[in-house]
């Protein structure tokens, strides 16, 4: 056997990871709840913003805000989830994502780190899990004793479900 032989990937972090194949995933926290957006579907990561309300908007729609130029309306994903509103005394962060050319700020508790996350790992939607999360996620992660929910951003932002229910 030649020395320039590849033995198969072994399941190691490093180089293995992308052998194996992996995905990025921008980690979120909502109502003490870890979550998870594929990272290429993020477009900004924001602190606390000035939000300014919509009449007539669903709840769950906060309002809009101004980012370098563009409107983007902002989305309290603790509302959309059926979770009781954030204190007034804890300021959330907001990630932004892009559907279909418009943009959207996903308000949440605070955001975390990217998580490359194996894609052999990844599991379906567990019957036990919560229904308000099985409608909008396409799966989870079991983490270090932590459920990493993936949210997904399309299914999380089709309000006509939510207006039929």
């Amino acid at each position: 056997m030649s020395s320039n032989a590849k033995l198969p990937a072994k399941r190691t972090r490093g180089d293995d990871v992308i052998a194996s194949g992996s995905q990025d995933y921008v980690t979120m926290t909502i109502a003490e709840q870890l979550f998870g957006i594929p990272v290429l579907q993020v477009q900004d990561v924001l602190g606390h913003q000035k939000i300014t309300r919509i009449p007539l908007a669903p709840p769950e729609v906060a309002g809009s805000l101004n980012l370098r130029g563009r409107i983007v309306t902002a989305i309290d994903v603790r509302l959309r989830l059926n979770l009781p509103g954030r204190p007034k005394n804890k300021p959330g962060m907001s990630i932004v994502v892009d559907l279909r050319g418009e943009l959207y700020s996903l308000m949440v508790d605070s955001v975390g780190e990217v998580l490359s996350l194996l894609n052999e790992d990844f599991e379906r939607n567990p019957a036990t899990l919560d229904p308000r999360w099985r409608e909008v996620s396409t799966g989870i992660y079991r983490l270090n004793n932590q459920l990493m929910v993936v949210l997904d951003v399309p299914r999380l932002l089709n309000f006509t479900n939510m207006e039929a229910a």
